[in-house]
């Protein structure tokens, strides 16, 4: 009988199969990872497909991601906004953010995309300083521990109406550990915790368990 986590995979692996479309370039974007040697914690392709549809049904224009890695959910978002559109991401590695610029050129939307290279607190808090047009939709997939202040900068950075989704918040259960002092650990607890208690927001979250394991992702919408 097959494992949990193989039976997660498998049904994965059909759902994308019978649901996703992930062409050629989705593929070289996340082989290209591999082959530089970036770590594969990108989203699956289900998850890259939720994301680019949550983009679409909230009508996002302009996006912003905190955590480029290879660029593979990057592609998804500038897709769904499609040419009228922006992605703003942010990568604190500038080697992950010359595979992103690589892979991003590779699938046709490079024109849509800027790469900030840098640290997401001094990147994301520039932005704000100086004005920057809201964006529609902020996708935060970063260093968890720095999750609590990446949420407050967002909420600088958006407007009533638009969308904030947080990764990796189940983290295979730790999140619900009372002994369990990881720091992205209790940075998640944090960021959950102001996600419920903001009045600003308001706020849900899913579990997710798949290709990548149980975890989850935290969706809510600036009021």
């Amino acid at each position: 009988m097959a494992s949990a986590e193989q039976g997660w995979s498998e049904v994965d692996a059909y759902l994308a199969g019978e649901l996703v479309e992930e062409d050629a370039a989705l593929v070289a974007a996340r082989d290209r990872g591999r082959q530089r040697g970036l770590p594969p914690i990108e989203v699956t392709a289900t998850q890259g497909a939720f994301l680019a549809l949550l983009a679409q049904v909230s009508g996002a224009r302009r996006v912003l991601e905190i955590g480029t890695l290879a660029g593979y959910s990057t592609i998804w978002l500038a897709r769904a906004v499609g040419g009228a559109g922006h992605v703003t991401t942010v990568e604190l590695d500038p080697r992950h953010a010359e595979v992103a610029r690589e892979n991003v050129d590779r699938a046709g939307v490079g024109p849509l995309v800027r790469i900030e290279v840098g640290r997401a607190l001094d990147v994301v808090a520039r932005l704000a300083d100086r004005g920057a047009e809201p964006y529609d939709l902020v996708f935060v997939d970063a260093d968890k521990a720095n999750m609590p202040a990446y949420l407050e900068l967002a909420l600088r950075v958006t407007r009533p109406g638009s969308v904030i989704v947080g990764d990796n918040v189940v983290r295979r259960g730790a999140v619900v550990d009372p002994e369990d002092d990881d720091p992205d650990v209790v940075g998640v607890r944090e960021f959950l915790h102001a996600l419920g208690s903001d009045p600003r927001l308001t706020a849900t979250a899913l579990q997710t368990v798949g290709a990548k394991g149980w975890d989850g992702f935290a969706i809510a919408r600036v009021t």
